[in-house]
């Protein structure tokens, strides 16, 4: 047998003591394990016995765990309790609001991809998709997008036929007259209509989210589900939310909107209400206004004290004392959006507060739970839109228009905007979708929310962007013709409303993900407030091991590049799932070391958690993509879009990560510990992070695979964009743009066999119709080949064409209409 010396002089001992901590690390093995290879490490290695009976007396304390509590959990109780940052009421209810969903399995450092791919892909009903393809579509017809621009309202005819649709009562159940539509029709409908016309996408955006009718749902009465439900259905009621005030935007816990409980000369219990908001879209036509204050009862009427907290309540427009009607103008985009005020406007408490007197001071609950489906479904659904829209537009525009011969596309300037375009259109559905598969297993998850809207409303904003640069002065000159310009107008509106996203990024994503989806974290900072020593001592021990075991598997992974993660489900993308799997274990342990070392502090660094929000959300976006992908029966043609969405998700990832080691210092410390910290935590790990790169920006090689793919006249084409509102009538403009792209592309093989007649000087180096008279003259192509031609360069000549006004026309301000500017082409070709 092999001897302990034999063991000692081969160099086995040495490797096994330094590899077994590896693999019990790796795998997360309890502390029995850890015990037991301690001990046995001792043994082995010769040491003396008085430290093998200390070590084990050490060992035996932490494995039992009623000792464990009195000798050591309890004294880091006290210094836990002595450190916690204090959390706002205000705070604590958002933290116990909604639920964590697979933000958790990217937050742990060993992410189940198991869990996160078998998440239904969502599917709308027939019934769904029949309204979409009925009602939705008339109203996309009727919503002349231009026509509400310069008339600065929505047609009364296409307001009536929203009205008639029922598409008001998208969320409210049958039994009350509503649609009871499932989240994804709901975010599909937005999204159609938003294509269309971005005014009418938020009239119909709004009662199906943040609203009186969500409330009500969830927390009404019956008697008034039964009064209001049915009216807001049909549209007779219209309703509006009043939340922010002049001093209250994203931080709405800060309204001082406040009303009074007290009773009537009647004796019932009721309510005077003063306000002041702003920025309340349907105020101006509101007929009931959702209202969100402090509620006061100086007498004590509820036997409840005199503060009971923010409360939310239905008040008719009509109620004296409630002023609505002055307008905002929201960048000129013309849907209603204007401030309200009370004044001493006195309504009946058990008729006027959401779910009876018994919701009194509940009001912040029901909003953070009924911000997060809002914040999944409406401003990403509008985003996504304008993605698709933009990507649509863009492409055909890039072979449609010619410059130097030859189609912009082709350039690699234009190329790399493009190239965004496309990318951000296949991973904004795919994050749009995923999202969607929560809502409608009735998952509410507000971290996953506020993530998906703030990412998507950037990107749409950074699509639009590129859109405008890629269509030059088309997308600059305003008209019918110009489908990119509220776009483009719009943009910093999704960025401000439901929580501005500067905040919303800083404060909201990693403020709240830290404690909810963290496995241990919360638990700790519950257990440690309530003085639940047995509580947090699974806590803390649980966190202690989850730190060891995402150390360990971070330096693994880092060390091998992911090599040792499992590749998920292959496809071709087996080597995205390793890297999401060690992006996962270095986010989790560099999160645990920042609360550790920053504590309370840190909600203060705002630029350090919205790095860490980046990486969290990236990261949620590559697990959408690889979800997309799968669902989608892993199309092999889909390949260069996934691959590009998946670089660029790790190239944030890494830039992000880059920011957190060059900027981390913890003021916390004492300042000569605080420089040792930065020594050995932030400068090995920024260096290290740079030489082991998680990925830099999607290559020119796959950015150009993903034009060339917008480039063709195909199924995927149409597939990636899939949702929009596509009219084929040639009048409309997006119907002339595919008209010519399609005219173009047919017509683009004649084009080369013309070229390759010049390359071989058998038609001369000249341009325009004369050269393609001279190849049907000479044979080159056929009279049918020529009709092809000239009836794309005709189209094409229209399709560029932007829209002028005369100057009676440019300064009326109502029912504006263009005309172009044009050369017949019959004058070029001869008829």
């Amino acid at each position: 047998m092999t001897t302990l010396n034999e063991l000692h002089s081969s160099g086995l001992l040495l490797a096994g003591t330094i590899l077994i901590p590896i693999i019990l690390g790796y795998f997360g093995a309890p502390l029995i394990l850890w015990s037991v290879f301690g001990l046995a490490a001792i043994w082995v290695w010769g040491l003396s016995m008085t430290t093998l009976y200390v070590v084990a007396a050490i060992l035996l304390v932490f494995n039992i765990k009623p000792i464990r509590r009195i000798l050591v959990t309890s004294i880091v109780l006290k210094i836990m309790k002595s450190i916690l940052p204090k959390i706002s009421a205000t705070e604590r209810e958002a933290l116990d609001a909604g639920v964590v969903w697979s933000e958790a399995e990217l937050f742990s450092g060993t992410p189940n991809f198991k869990t996160l791919m078998d998440q239904p892909y969502p599917q709308l009903t027939d019934a769904e998709r029949a309204f979409i393809d009925g009602p939705i579509e008339e109203i996309c017809d009727m919503a002349d997008d231009w026509e509400t621009m310069k008339n600065r309202e929505i047609s009364p005819a296409t307001m009536q036929k929203i009205k008639d649709s029922g598409v008001m009562g998208m969320i409210i159940p049958k039994k009350y007259g509503g649609l009871e539509f499932s989240a994804m029709a709901n975010s599909e409908i937005v999204q159609k209509i938003s294509s269309r016309s971005l005014a009418t996408g938020v009239t119909v955006m709004v009662p199906n989210s943040l609203g009186p009718a969500e409330l009500l749902i969830h927390y009404g009465t019956e008697e008034q589900k039964d009064h209001w439900l049915p009216r807001l259905a049909t549209g007779e009621e219209i309703p509006c939310f009043g939340l922010t005030e002049p001093q209250a935007g994203s931080d709405a816990g800060s309204i001082t909107s406040y009303g009074v409980l007290f009773q009537n000369e009647q004796g019932e219990l009721s309510i005077r209400l003063n306000w002041k908001k702003r920025w309340i879209t349907l105020a101006a036509i509101s007929t009931v206004i959702g209202l969100a204050f402090r509620l006061r009862d100086p007498d004590n009427l509820l036997g409840r004290g005199e503060d009971l907290g923010i409360t939310c309540a239905l008040i008719p427009s009509s109620t004296p004392g409630v002023e609505v009607g002055r307008r905002h103008d929201p960048l000129g985009i013309p849907f209603y959006n204007c401030p309200t005020e009370g004044h001493d406007v006195v309504v009946k408490a058990e008729d006027a507060i959401i779910g009876g007197t018994a919701q009194a001071g509940k009001g912040w609950k029901m909003l953070m739970e009924s911000l997060a489906a809002g914040r999944g479904i409406s401003l990403p659904a509008q985003s996504v839109a304008a993605a698709k829209l933009c990507a649509k537009v863009t492409s055909a525009h890039s072979v449609i228009r010619k410059q130097f011969g030859v189609s912009i596309g082709k350039f690699e300037g234009v190329e790399e905007p493009l190239a965004r375009i496309g990318g951000a259109a296949y991973f904004m559905e795919a994050t749009r979708r995923y999202t969607i598969s929560a809502l409608d297993q009735g998952v509410k998850p507000p971290v996953v929310t506020a993530m998906v809207k703030y990412s998507m409303t950037e990107w749409g904003r950074t699509v639009i962007n590129d859109a405008m640069d890629v269509m030059g002065g088309a997308g600059i000159s305003m008209g019918p013709r110009n489908l990119l310009a509220a776009p483009y107008i719009t943009a910093p509106i999704g960025i401000t409303v439901e929580g501005a996203n500067i905040l919303t990024r800083t404060l909201i994503v990693f403020g709240q993900g830290a404690l909810r989806a963290h496995p241990f974290a919360y638990a700790e900072v519950k257990s440690a407030e309530a003085g639940d020593l047995a509580g947090f001592d699974v806590a803390f021990w649980g966190h202690v091991g989850h730190v060891v075991k995402n150390s360990v598997k971070s330096v693994v992974l880092s060390l091998t590049r992911g090599a040792f993660a499992p590749r998920g489900y292959g496809h071709g993308v087996g080597r995205c799932f390793q890297k999401m799997a060690w992006a996962s274990a270095s986010f989790a342990i560099t999160a645990d070391l920042a609360m550790a070392l920053l504590g309370g502090s840190l909600k203060f660094k705002e630029k350090l958690t919205g790095r860490f929000a980046d990486i969290m959300t990236y990261m949620y976006i590559g697990t959408a993509v690889l979800k997309r992908y799968q669902a989608e029966g892993y199309k092999t043609e889909d390949l260069p879009f996934v691959r590009f969405s998946m670089e660029l998700c790790f190239s944030e990832i890494q830039k992000s990560f880059d920011g957190i080691y060059k900027n981390f210092d913890s003021p916390m410390l004492p300042p000569g510990v605080r420089q040792i910290v930065k020594w050995l935590f932030a400068g090995p790990l920024r260096w290290w992070s740079r030489l082991q790169s998680f990925g830099d920006y999607p290559s020119d090689a796959v950015g150009h695979k993903v034009v060339s793919l917008m480039l063709q006249d195909t199924e995927q084409r149409n597939r990636i964009v899939e949702g929009i509102y596509a009219p084929a009538d040639p009048a409309e403009q997006l119907g002339r743009l595919e008209r010519a792209f399609s005219s173009i592309k047919q017509a683009e093989g004649i084009d080369r066999k013309i070229r390759k007649a010049v390359k071989k000087k058998t038609l001369p180096k000249i341009k325009g119709p004369e050269l393609t008279k001279q190849a049907l003259d000479k044979g080159v192509i056929t009279q049918e080949e020529f009709q092809l031609v000239q009836k794309a360069e005709e189209l094409r000549w229209d399709a560029i064409q932007v829209d002028d006004f005369s100057e009676e026309e440019y300064h009326q301000n109502r029912g504006v209409k263009s005309q172009v500017s044009d050369v017949p082409l019959d004058k070029l070709y001869g008829k």
